[in-house]
């Protein structure tokens, strides 16, 4: 690895200078209610990140959407073959979250709802944008913000997909791993609705004219969880259920959803026909069952290109005396989209955090400049192996 050069080392300094303002954005943006389903929340969210990128001089286009919150997309420089910066401003956290616990430093960890996924990798993404704005850019970037990654981009898959096609590379800001790892690999993820019929009867007077959704919900549940097969990375599970009239009532109608994790795609048909068959099968006479798909995302795989993209970012983070690790993880992310688009793609390359999903989320506020001065140098050191 070449010696740090004198327009990388004036971008490294620049970032090594921001700290304070980058944990400024962080609070404004944490401090901003944007779960998925909160459109205006969400959209609130993204003008903050609108006004910090007109503030330093940088294009800054709303997609407009009915139903989610709008998607933002940020160039600096111009040309057909782009570096993609991707990141996720929606959160799981309802309305109010923001106002309960508000953004909070220990002066070693910065707290609250979304402070790590991500919202602390759109900040590191807007500050290495305006780096590249200032000093120069060595190729076309382009910073892409979604709105509802949580409940499976919806809106924003085909976006990303677009851009993807377009790009040399996509460096994703998903929150990094303890010791300063990365992601380079992830299981899909298949999000499911089902819903069982029985019919409804008193459970006492005429117990016997009843037909139990919820008992047959009950069986399929264990059969649906008996497909897991943890050597081969297939898991199931059923996370909600509900279903019933009142207590005392046969119960008519159940529901739940499931989650299917994989990491071969081949995987993916062979348990979906499984499934089907549950579904079709009824051990309680009488009862019968749908289901839908209703959010999915791709496996994030490894391929040749996206190796040298992790060896590149490697290679930068030891330039700056950093040592940096790559993981697969069962989780899911956006990465899936733009990796099977065909771009190499490398996950997890936003600040450090934890315990993301509930009250106890975090993010290594030590990392901030780090993780951007080694985004950076990767973009600006991209353009050899990645034209």
């Amino acid at each position: 690895m070449s010696e740090i050069s004198p327009q990388e080392r004036e971008i490294l300094d620049w970032l090594a200078a921001q700290r304070a303002p980058m944990e400024a954005l962080l609070a404004d943006l944490v401090n901003t209610d944007s779960g998925s389903y909160n459109k205006a929340g969400v959209d609130r969210a993204g003008d903050v990140i609108c006004r910090f990128l007109d503030a330093h001089g940088i294009a800054c286009d709303v997609i407009p959407n009915d139903k989610s919150g709008n998607a933002i997309r940020a160039t600096v420089g111009v040309g057909e073959r782009t570096v993609l910066l991707m990141g996720h401003r929606d959160t799981v956290y309802p309305d109010g979250e923001a106002a309960q616990r508000p953004y909070r430093s220990d002066g070693a960890r910065g707290y609250g709802p979304g402070v790590a996924d991500m919202k602390a990798g759109l900040v590191m993404n807007c500050f290495v944008a305006a780096a590249l704005k200032q000093f120069g850019a060595p190729a076309p970037l382009v910073v892409l913000v979604t709105a509802d990654e949580e409940i499976g981009s919806p809106s924003s898959r085909a976006l990303i997909e677009r851009e993807a096609k377009r790009a040399r590379l996509v460096l994703n800001a998903e929150p990094g791993r303890p010791e300063n790892a990365v992601v380079t690999g992830r299981k899909a993820g298949i999000f499911i609705r089902f819903e069982v019929a029985g019919k409804a009867a008193h459970a006492g007077a005429n117990f016997e004219q009843g037909v139990s959704a919820i008992a047959e919900m009950a069986h399929k549940i264990v059969a649906l969880h008996a497909l897991t097969d943890l050597k081969k990375g297939v898991t199931v599970n059923v996370g909600v259920v509900s279903g019933g009239q009142t207590v005392n009532t046969v119960a008519p109608f159940a529901k739940g959803e499931m989650d299917l994790r994989y990491i071969d795609p081949a995987d993916r048909e062979a348990t979906l026909a499984k499934v089907e068959a549950i579904m079709a099968r009824s051990t309680v006479p009488g009862t019968s069952a749908t289901f839908n798909i209703y959010a999915e995302f791709l496996p994030l795989v490894q391929t040749a290109g996206s190796k040298r993209l992790f060896e590149l970012y490697a290679d930068c983070g030891h330039a700056l005396g950093q040592s940096v690790a790559g993981i697969f993880t069962g989780g899911c992310s956006d990465a899936g989209f733009s990796a099977g688009a065909g771009a190499p793609t490398l996950c997890a390359v936003g600040p450090v955090g934890s315990r993301t999903h509930s009250p106890d989320e975090y993010v290594e506020l030590s990392s901030l400049v780090p993780r951007a001065q080694a985004l950076a140098l990767t973009i600006l050191r991209s353009g050899a192996q990645f034209a």
